[in-house]
This record gives structure tokens, sequence and C-alpha cells, in this order.
């Protein structure tokens, strides 16, 4: 089984009232282990790594890596480039076989992200690729309310519509209160602001700085129109807990072990993810 094209996935999730998690993976391991969550789930879902991740393995290694994983262990699937941050990383990656691309280009004027998202729109339609763009900036997580945030910029649902038919764009990310990274203290999430922007631009929406988010707020945003949730922050967390604690314990396993065993608590996350979206069983 091939990696498929992400619009197809998340409009099932958009027209169905559900959405599809994209899960941040980085090696051989993380790829693994959400291609076996979801395929025991039955559940779509996309692997994402960026400019972040890159350093461990650079896109063509990447993608080289994620196929022999869903070779190993088919699901129903894409391959997605996250916070891509020039043009030209994504012809890399669009080159390398991801199946859906995103140029981040919120921080800069609005102009500029139409623009470069119009081109990154015409290069990977024609490969058959998926295209999500970002309106509005969404900040760190100490910025947990719509009230006083410091580095978000709120998504305006007409410029949402406006931005939408310019670039073509099949996703579009919004920042309505959201944050990357661990919240800590409960997310204000604007919900008015979101059921507007999805009637401006009837088109699936992306929740970016899922972990954290409260389970009814989550529900309440997939009835509103997110179609796709972003999940890296509990994942490399539990990840580092796991590691630390083995550590902490002097545990002298060999470390292809400790690994291991912090691949299962990699695993509960996911599987988590894709129950909350309401994601199982949709593959």
């Amino acid at each position: 089984m091939d990696f498929v094209p992400a619009a197809g996935l998340i409009r099932d999730g958009f027209q169905k009232g559900y959405a599809v998690p994209s899960f941040c993976v980085w090696n051989a391991e993380t790829m693994s282990a959400v291609l076996e969550v979801a395929a025991d789930c039955r559940a779509p879902v996309l692997l994402m790594c960026g400019p972040g991740e890159f350093p461990v393995l650079p896109p063509a290694m990447m993608a080289g890596v994620a196929r022999v994983a869903m070779a190993r262990r088919p699901a129903r699937a894409a391959f997605h480039l996250d916070h891509g941050d020039s043009v030209d990383q994504v012809k890399e990656c669009l080159a390398a076989g991801f199946t859906s691309v995103m140029l981040d280009f919120s921080r800069r004027p609005v102009a500029v992200n139409i623009e470069a998202l119009r081109e990154v729109a015409a290069l990977a339609k024609p490969e058959g690729a998926s295209v999500e763009g970002e309106l509005g900036a969404v900040g760190r997580a100490d910025n947990v309310s719509v009230e006083g945030s410091r580095t978000s910029e709120l998504t305006d649902p007409e410029e949402a519509r406006r931005y939408v038919e310019a670039t073509g764009v099949d996703m579009l990310a919004v920042s309505i209160g959201n944050a990357h990274g661990i919240y800590t203290q409960r997310p204000c999430l604007d919900f008015a602001r979101l059921e507007a922007i999805r009637d401006a631009v009837a088109l699936p929406l992306v929740l970016h700085g899922g972990s954290g988010t409260p389970e009814e707020d989550l529900k309440k945003a997939i009835a509103l129109g997110i179609a796709k949730v972003n999940v890296a922050s509990e994942l490399t967390r539990a990840v580092r807990e796991s590691l630390h604690g083995q550590w902490d314990a002097a545990d002298r396993s060999w470390m292809p072990v400790q690994i291991a065993r912090a691949m299962s608590d990699y695993a509960a996350i996911v599987e988590k993810w894709i129950r909350m979206c309401g994601a199982a069983g949709r593959a």
C-alpha cells in the first residue's frame, strides 16, 4: 500500500464529522508505531515531519524510511510536510514522494502568503499531492487565551475566504486561541470565530497545537469544521519521560530496549488521539 494524498482523508472527516490525527514522526520507530496503531484501529492518519525533524533525516531519507515502514504495516495514511519554511523545501519534499505539503508563511504579509501558496498549489496538484496553508499565526503554548495573546494572530473569516479562493489550498490551518506546545492552563478557543471561518470557506480546517486540548473542546471544534488535528508535543513528552525515567532508575538495559519501551508510551498517545478524534474504524 502506498501513501495517499491527505485531501481525501481530510475531506471524508469534514463531511462525516470526525478528524484525522496528524502525528509527528522522525525515525523508523515512530513511523512504525503510528502505522501499527492506525492499522489496528482501522483509522486514517497523517505522518508529519518538517524542518524540526529534518536534522535527524533529510526529506528524501525520511520518505524512504516511511515507505519501508508502510510496506511492513500498511495503513490508510498520508505523508505530510509540516510547517515547511520555503518553496524550495516543498519542491524537495514533493520530489521525495510526500503526498501532502504545508508551506507556513503565516507570519509574512498576507499578499506574500497568498502568492507563495498559489505557487505551491501549482507545484503540488500535478503530482497528486495535497496543500495546507495557514492564515493567522498560531503562537506558543503560553498564549492560552484569545484575550492578551502575545504572539498569536487570530484568523479573520473574511480574509480566510479570500485566501482560500486565491490560493486553491485543500485545507486551512486556523488560529482561534490554540497554540503549539503543552498548555499550562486550559486554552480558550474562540468557537464563534471557528464557525464563522467554516461558513466562509466551506473547506476542511486544521487545528495545530492539539496536544493538551480538552476532549470536549476538541469534539466541539470537530463539529465546527476541524478535520485534521496536529499532535506533536504529547508524543515527544511521552518519549522523553520514558527515557528519563529509565535513566533515573539507573536502568542499564541495552539502549534499543529502552527505546522500544519508550515507543510503547508513544503508541499509547497515538491510540488516545485516534479515538478522541473519532477516527477509529474510519479507514
